[in-house]
């Protein structure tokens, strides 16, 4: 039923089978990140308020980061390239209800389904990765990732403003989601070209512990809702410890399951493995900051000082450009460095945070122009393919390849977990500090610095996996 992690990889062609792997990829993170650029438009098309658009993003996200961990399994257990091109299907098929959608409720049940889809495939490109790649190509797939990664969400605001500037507002943003329909049709043809069947072949019906699915999915709902609703009211918040307590639950459920003689959805006993329990809080502390950066520098750009989208969304691009360099070059040497690589990452990173924080002023008081923060935010994008990509190959290496969806699901959901509080908390507090009669220069400041904070204490995380490293040698 599950291959034999001992066992070679089977012979495939792995730059195709690269390809086919990221291009959905690719589009799904387009998806995300140029959706901010298309919100007014998207408002002024469909006549909708401020809570329908929030729905918009929020939507994608649930239903994203739910499926992640289920889907991982069901792709262990079942076949990954089956799960592979359903999720790409999915995707294409949400892409062309958005684009063709009539009013925002069925813009965001579209959404819906697109964030279905992208659940359910990136656990397997993970997981296809890991298993058809070994040592250092399959650090050079991470880094590729990392780099398909850092250029979509770079470029995906710059093509979203350039489309509704060319097609006006009402045709820009629909095809944003419709050029996804041809990129989808052609992986789904790749998949089945270049993914080897991995179907899993007998007459018993595998065990998917739809129960602890059931749970794990209503404890993602219950935690990460209130972080993805603006203006969340008291009683919202009630289904965060909710969500724990589910979690809870589901916890014991996987449990008894194993007990039982049942193969859980999860075996909890991953979590026992340090590097892996580390690689997982390491990444969740520093997505708990990180991803707010580029959030709260347009904010400040657009809202303080009237710059506009198109500006702001600029300020990535050498960002980008440095996160695709450095991904690749660490891709070559993170298993030689190991976590000294990701760590060197944060200290960039910290680096970056701070020198951003000292520029502000000098751009507050007319000293020098905008743009010039884009320098000290191009080490963040530097730190970025030191850590994330690093950071994915180490955490994963240390996981038996047969359960890598499930390993992959749950890392990705440790990023989304973090991203979704993070960057409601953050500029959370930027706007309760404005509000509150502080200037918009110091509350940036004051955010920035919190992500220090956050970036030193995921830091602080890796030398204590550093530790284990050198207490463990040649075992990464």
């Amino acid at each position: 039923m599950i291959p034999d992690p001992s066992a070679p990889p089977p012979a495939v062609r792995r730059k195709p089978l690269l390809a086919v792997l990221l291009a959905p990829l690719f589009m799904a993170l387009i998806a995300v990140s140029v959706i901010n650029v298309a919100l007014t438009a998207i408002g002024e098309s469909l006549d909708a308020d401020s809570g329908g658009l929030q729905w918009v993003i929020s939507g994608y996200a649930l239903a994203f980061g739910m499926l992640l961990v289920p889907a991982g399994r069901a792709g262990d257990a079942t076949g990954r390239r089956r799960m592979f091109v359903l999720g790409v299907g999915v995707f294409t098929l949400g892409s062309l209800l958005s684009g063709l959608a009539p009013s925002v409720e069925m813009l965001n049940l579209a959404r819906i389904l697109q964030g279905l889809g992208s659940g359910l495939l990136n656990p397997q490109t993970v997981a296809l990765i890991q298993q058809h790649f070994r040592g250092h190509d399959r650090a050079r797939a991470f880094a590729l990732l990392a780099t398909t990664v850092a250029v979509a969400t770079a470029i995906g605001p710059v093509f979203g403003g350039a489309l509704i500037e060319i097609l006006g507002p009402d045709q820009g943003w629909r095809w944003m989601f419709l050029m996804n329909i041809p990129i989808g049709v052609i992986a789904i043809l790749g998949a089945f070209k270049f993914i080897p069947d991995d179907k899993a072949r007998g007459r018993a019906r595998p065990d998917l512990d739809p129960i602890g699915t059931i749970l794990l999915c209503l404890a993602i709902l219950g935690i990460m809702l209130p972080f993805l609703e603006r203006g969340t009211t008291a009683l919202v918040w009630l289904s965060f410890p909710a969500g724990l307590a589910v979690l809870g639950l589901w916890w014991m459920w996987e449990q008894h399951y194993k007990r039982s003689g049942r193969p859980p959805m999860v075996d909890t006993a991953i979590f026992a493995n340090k590097a892996f329990r580390n690689g997982i809080l390491i990444v969740s502390v520093y997505f708990l900051g990180a991803t707010s950066v580029w959030i709260i520098v347009p904010l400040y750009l657009q809202m303080h000082l009237q710059h506009s989208a198109f500006e702001a969304s600029l300020m990535g691009l050498p960002s980008a450009t440095a996160a695709a360099i450095s991904s690749q070059i660490a891709g070559r040497y993170v298993l030689t460095l190991g976590r000294r690589m990701v760590i060197i990452g944060f200290a960039v990173a910290f680096c970056g945070l701070g020198s951003t924080a000292v520029l502000a002023g000098f751009v507050e008081n007319g000293a020098v122009a905008f743009w010039w923060l884009a320098a000290p935010l191009t080490l963040m994008g530097l730190s970025q393919g030191m850590t994330i990509s690093p950071n994915q190959t180490l955490t994963l290496n240390s996981v038996d390849p047969r359960f890598g969806g499930v390993a992959g699901g749950i890392l990705q959901l440790g990023q989304r977990t973090g991203a979704a509080v993070g960057t409601a908390m953050i500029p959370g507090i930027i706007f309760s500090l404005t509000e509150g009669g502080h200037a918009w220069f110091e509350a940036f400041v004051i955010a920035v610095a919190i992500i220090m904070a956050l970036t030193l204490a995921a830091m602080a995380v890796s030398f204590a996996d550093r530790a284990r490293e050198r207490a463990n040698p040649g075992v990464l």
